[in-house]
């Protein structure tokens, strides 16, 4: 069976009043699979927390201290214009890598192959030093540390199909050729960071505003498809963002359910050719709470297939 991961104190972290990055988001997603019984598919386990080791084998031992000493008592601090604390804040960050991390462990022990974790805050944007859109730590990143440092693998692949681009997870790896980063994401559009890195293990698939699903899956078959092929990982992680949706608040991408379904079927393939089906997704944007649960289900239903 495929594996659900979560923890509740991920529904503990807050920031301002209508925020986007909310609890009801992943809230609303685990209603969802209870109610649609789809969670009767998952085997469903409790994340584990991240440790400092975990932390720091990409993020500097001087941010993970920065962002403990910040971390407030009550109320919120705010870290960037976009990005505030709360007293649970870094106790879900560590959850959402510790969950990622742990699925790592759990895949390549071969107990599943495939791990959905439903977490927040998202992880993708955190670049070594830097906390940024929404997010603290880079939960992707210490995953695949984990498979590169402690599993041995040779080649991870990190699959984001956000519509956000993954600077932090491309920040990690730049320079890395163990990892390829393929990340496609609407441009220009936010972080306006690291998207024109030219390194032949980044794939960047820009896509202008108003692309649909049949324009989004051209792209991802001309640019990912070839490197995955070539590179054949022995892991796929992903970083599942969904607000590529066409009734996402925070983007002009006019993807839905199936697209989501079909790029989720194509890394299926992908794993099967080249990693053994194994598989590590985490949730990390999607904004629109009933957009955001109808597309997790979807993700999951074909990774439950």
């Amino acid at each position: 069976m495929t594996t659900l991961i979560t923890h509740s104190v991920c529904l503990e972290h807050q920031m301002e009043q209508h925020h986007p990055e909310s609890p009801e988001r992943l809230a609303a997603v685990l209603s969802h699979l209870n109610d649609s019984r789809l969670i009767d598919d998952l085997t469903t386990l409790q994340a584990t927390e991240a440790v400092r080791d975990d932390l720091t084998a990409f993020h500097r031992d001087k941010y993970v201290d920065a962002l403990v000493a910040m971390e407030p008592d009550q109320g919120l601090r705010p870290v960037n214009p976009d990005t505030s604390m709360g007293p649970k804040s870094l106790a879900a960050a560590r959850y959402a890598a510790g969950a990622a991390i742990q699925g790592v462990d759990h895949v390549l022990a071969e107990a599943d192959t495939r791990v959905f974790c439903a977490v927040r805050p998202p992880g993708h944007h955190a670049e070594e030093s830097t906390a940024m859109g929404f997010c603290f730590f880079n939960s992707v990143a210490l995953a695949a540390h984990r498979a590169l440092n402690k599993h041995e693998l040779e080649r991870v692949a990190i699959l984001d199909f956000d519509v956000h681009h993954g600077n932090g997870t491309v920040d990690a790896f730049q320079d890395d050729p163990r990892v390829l980063v393929c990340s496609s994401f609407q441009f220009p559009h936010y972080p306006y960071r690291l998207q024109d890195v030219d390194r032949p293990n980044i794939i960047n698939t820009p896509l202008a505003a108003g692309t649909t699903g049949v324009q989004f899956r051209k792209a991802i078959e001309r640019d990912w498809l070839p490197a995955m092929d070539e590179f054949a990982p022995a892991l796929i992680l992903v970083s599942a963002g969904f607000d590529a949706h066409r009734d996402d608040p925070l983007g002009d991408l006019l993807l839905d359910e199936a697209d989501f379904g079909w790029i989720t079927s194509l890394i299926i393939d992908a794993a099967n050719r080249h990693a053994r089906g194994r598989i590590v997704s985490i949730l990390e944007g999607g904004y629109n709470l009933k957009a955001l649960a109808r597309s997790v289900a979807t993700h999951l239903e074909e990774l439950c297939a």
